[in-house]
């Protein structure tokens, strides 16, 4: 049996370009109002889960992605760059989901996987900066975790030793599998697209995107069947309906702001307390700070 590797993978709003849009009414991200990019600190767990696949032979490597019809597009662009195939998990009523319904569901998609060696995720999506997907996940599963991963020291069938970053300083780590792991963003960037894979994958597609694209697959589908990126809803992972989207989700979001900092001027001070003082007020009024 092949050494398994899941990869939990997310496409998220383009937290740069926030605009007064960004929100819906209802507290949710308006992610129709945002470009769409490859959560970075996943694209390091991509990484780290094909440098370990470079190590095992027979490792194969799955994406799971939790989105809209686009998001296969994560699915897709992990396959071009070393993974063997994905699965998107979608239905209307995961909208609206925080931490603890979109562990919920990705416990369950994961659970639908087994058997599986390891499961793989960034430390945090730069669309919520919780870093409690990874960690909830684990626990659902009941999967030892190591958290803030930097680097792989040691890899085999049996165990795998990680390098975690803290905040000062560094931790060896060793567990046997399964086992659940979050990539920090000081690990290795992710490697390039492959021309060869692009090439043979850049048909791959959901039931849903061939029928928005209008075009007839089906010869090329029923003669290349790794082709076909599997689409399951709730009624596929058979959840519990109460706990996912707004009804699975105690956090709500109520207010966004875009706070650019910009260099306008330069401000000399003297030891003077009554211009510390107003500084510090300053900065506080214009909530550079505070």
């Amino acid at each position: 049996m092949s050494f398994r590797i899941i990869v939990l993978a997310k496409q998220v709003p383009d937290t740069r370009n926030v605009g007064k849009d960004a929100m819906k009414e209802d507290g949710t991200v308006n992610r129709a109002a945002l470009p769409a990019i490859f959560n970075p600190e996943d694209l390091n767990a991509l990484e780290l889960a094909l440098r370990i696949k470079d190590s095992i032979k027979d490792a194969e490597i799955q994406i799971v992605t939790m989105g809209p019809f686009r998001a296969a597009e994560i699915i897709r662009e992990s396959i071009f760059r070393g993974a063997d195939g994905g699965f998107l998990i979608t239905d209307r009523k995961f909208a609206g989901s925080d931490t603890l319904a979109t562990s919920y569901a990705l416990s369950l998609a994961v659970e639908k996987l087994r058997p599986f060696d390891l499961v793989i995720a960034g430390r945090q999506a730069i669309d919520g900066d919780t870093a409690q997907v990874g960690p909830q996940t684990a626990e659902k599963l009941n999967l030892p975790q190591i958290t803030y991963t930097e680097d792989v020291i040691a890899v085999d069938e049996k165990s795998i030793t990680l390098k975690r970053r803290l905040e000062r300083g560094i931790e060896i780590v060793k567990t046997s599998y399964p086992a659940m792991i979050t990539v920090h963003s000081s690990a290795p960037e992710c490697r390039p697209r492959n021309v060869k894979r692009m090439m043979k994958f850049k048909h791959a597609r959901t039931v849903h995107e061939l029928q928005d694209e209008n075009k007839d697959y089906t010869e090329l589908r029923n003669r290349c069947p790794y082709l076909d990126i599997p689409e399951w809803t709730v009624a596929d992972l058979n959840a519990d309906e109460v706990r996912l989207g707004l009804s699975g989700s105690p956090t709500k979001v109520k207010k966004i702001d875009n706070v650019v900092l910009a260099h306008k001027d330069s401000v000399s001070l003297t030891n003077s307390e009554s211009e510390i003082e107003a500084l510090m007020k300053e900065l506080i009024d214009t909530h550079i700070v505070g």
